[in-house]
This record gives C-alpha cells, sequence and structure tokens, in this order.
C-alpha cells in the first residue's frame, strides 16, 4: 500500500519525463546511495571489494556501453572485450609516456582511442547485419589481440609480453586500497550510468531505437542510418575503453593480451541478454549475476555439506549460462529488469487483481 502515486501530479513536462517520477522511488535511490557510500565500506572486508565490488563496477559499465549498441541500436557485437584491450593499453602507454596527465583525463583520451577504433570496425554495419555484423566483430577481436600480443611497443618491449601498473595518483590522493578503487568506480558508474539514460532518452537514442526496430522504416522518416549506426558504435566502444582501462588498473594491476579475450567478450553479451537487453538497470543485474554465480558455485556446496571441485564448479557455470540464456531469450527477452519491471507494476496495484 506504501507504494502508490496518488497524490502526485506533475504539472510540467520536465516532471513527467524525469528519470524517477514517483517519489518512492526518489526517496528509494538517496537510501540506497547513502548505504553503499557510507555503509559498506564500513562493514565489508577487502575480500568482498576484490572478488565481488570492484569487478561489478567495472562490468557494469562495460555491459551499459554493450546494452547502447545491442540493446538500443540493435547492432550485434561478439568483439567488445578487444575495445575493452584498446582503452587499457591506451591508458598503459598515456600514463607510460606522459606521466604529468591527471588519470580522469587518462580514461577519458583511452575512452576516444577505443571509440575511433570502434568507428572503424563499425564501418561494416552500414552494409551488414545480423549474423555477418556478429562475424565482423568477431574479427575485430582476432586482429586486435594479434596486434597487441605481435607490436611490442604498446607493452614498452616486455619480453614477457604483460605490462603492469602503478598506483594511482590523482589530485593529491593515491587510490590503492580496496575501499578507495570502490568508492572511485562506484562515483564513475554514476556518471556513466546518468550519462547512458539522458542518450537514451535524447533524440539520438530515440534514432538507435528506430534502428532498431525497422531501420527501412528509420531512413525513410529522415534518420540517416551512418549517423546513428556509427555513433552507437562509438558510443559504446567508449563506455568499454574507460572499462578496460579500469579493468587493467583498478582490478588486475598486471595483465597480458589474453587477458580480454573472446570470453571476457561473450561474458558481456551474456550480461545484457540475462540482466535485459535495452535497458540501463538490466545491465546492474547482468554484471552482478556473472560476478556471484563463480563464487556462489564454488562457496555455497561446501557450506551445505556437499563439496564440488573447481572444475565441476567451472563447468556448472558454463551449463547454468546457457540454460538461461536460452529461458530467457524464449520467455522473457528482456531478461531480468522486465522481470523486476513487472514486480514493481504488480506492487503499485497491489491488492487490486487488476
Amino acid at each position: 500500500m506504501i507504494y502508490r502515486e496518488n497524490g502526485q501530479f506533475k504539472s510540467s513536462y520536465a516532471a513527467d519525463q524525469q528519470m524517477l517520477p514517483i517519489g518512492q522511488d526518489r526517496v528509494f535511490m538517496v537510501a540506497l546511495l547513502v548505504f553503499v557510500f557510507a555503509v559498506l565500506p564500513a562493514v565489508l572486508g577487502d575480500y568482498v571489494f576484490l572478488s565481488l565490488l570492484i569487478p561489478f563496477l567495472i562490468l557494469t559499465i562495460a555491459a551499459i556501453g554493450l546494452n547502447l549498441l545491442v540493446g538500443y541500436c540493435g547492432q550485434i557485437s561478439l568483439g567488445h572485450a578487444a575495445f575493452m584491450a584498446v582503452g587499457a593499453y591506451a591508458a598503459y602507454n598515456l600514463v607510460l609516456r606522459v606521466p604529468q596527465l591527471n588519470f580522469l583525463l587518462v580514461l577519458v583520451l583511452a575512452g576516444l582511442v577505443a571509440a575511433a577504433v570502434g568507428l572503424v570496425f563499425g564501418i561494416p554495419s552500414l552494409r551488414i547485419k545480423g549474423l555477418y555484423l556478429g562475424v565482423a566483430t568477431l574479427a575485430a577481436q582476432f586482429f586486435i589481440d594479434w596486434v597487441f600480443a605481435r607490436v611490442k611497443w604498446f607493452t614498452n618491449y616486455a619480453h614477457s609480453g604483460s605490462v603492469q601498473t602503478a598506483p594511482i595518483e590523482m589530485f593529491g590522493w593515491t587510490i590503492d586500497s580496496p575501499v578507495e578503487k570502490y568508492v572511485f568506480l562506484l562515483s564513475l558508474l554514476i556518471v556513466f550510468t546518468l550519462i547512458a539514460k539522458n542518450l537514451v532518452r535524447s533524440h539520438i537514442g530515440r534514432e538507435w531505437m528506430a534502428m532498431r526496430d525497422m531501420d527501412v522504416a528509420a531512413e525513410v522518416i529522415g534518420i540517416r542510418p551512418v549517423y546513428a549506426k556509427l555513433t552507437a558504435f562509438a558510443v559504446s566502444s567508449f563506455y568499454c575503453g574507460i572499462a578496460g582501462a579500469l579493468w587493467g588498473f583498478m582490478h588486475l594491476g598486471a595483465w597480458e593480451p589474453l587477458a580480454f579475450n573472446l570470453t571476457l567478450s561473450l561474458n558481456l553479451l551474456f550480461m545484457i541478454i540475462i540482466g535485459g537487453m535495452g535497458s540501463v538497470l538490466g545491465c546492474y543485474f547482468g554484471a552482478a549475476f556473472i560476478v556471484v554465480l563463480p563464487i556462489v558455485l564454488n562457496q555455497v556446496p561446501a557450506w551445505i555439506g556437499f563439496p564440488i571441485s573447481t572444475a565441476m564448479a567451472s563447468h556448472l557455470e558454463f551449463m547454468i549460462f546457457g540454460a538461461l540464456i536460452v529461458f530467457f531469450l524464449v520467455v522473457e527477452p528482456n531478461g531480468l529488469a522486465r522481470l523486476w519491471a513487472i514486480g514493481k507494476e504488480k506492487l503499485r496495484l497491489w491488492p487490486f487483481p487488476h
């Protein structure tokens, strides 16, 4: 009975179109922000931050980027981990060769480099779509993996092919503890979430969705396919480039080209399928599921007295991913985000049956 809109009147277009039009949602969001910023850092240990929260925050940024392309613009991609690699290596070389740059500027520049590469590999989308476009982006994955493994300049001529980063310093603040990394990443995620939400509500977001729903009809009403598709690739690659830089500097600390392989690309795709394509909130659900499931499969069986081997947990992980993808594609194509929306609608009508 407390989730009602009674008495909440909108007297302007701005009030009607705000992201959280219901007052209870705004109160819940404020409480949630206070909880994640003030309570969690005080009660959780380093293990939870390093193994759960930090990967979750970074992968959510990458999933939002991929969802802008696949879920909102309808352009399939099987190689977005390659753009994460571009962002990671761009940030590494910027920090190495121009050490006086602020890390926030390094992130933006790394994202722009990834966006430029994404534009190049997005050009085939102007002529092909569907499975053929997926194969073209898969080629981008293999090509970029080969470039970073063979061109030694990107790894500063390291014999092992791996690179290692130093602690991040920004405005006199050294970000090295798990809690500091968590707060920094959470702040970035909130900023990029707000940008994505406003992008999909703007004219460019409506152009992306028109191209997704029916590209021929969109072109007939005056939407330029070149502009819509390439901007989707650029923005998506920008997000993934920043996520790749954060993945390398904040999570891995040292990595080799195989750290951004095809498996990571497929995991990003699984996130938006399970979480919900065409939904920013679904990116949170999908990333949380991908991060939490392996840990649950490794820990919970031992807690209940049925320990399983690491190999069995890995096999179960793939089996569950496959089963859930088939389930959501058949039963609920809009994923966990749609189930969340249905639950909210039922709560707004409860206890009335209609």
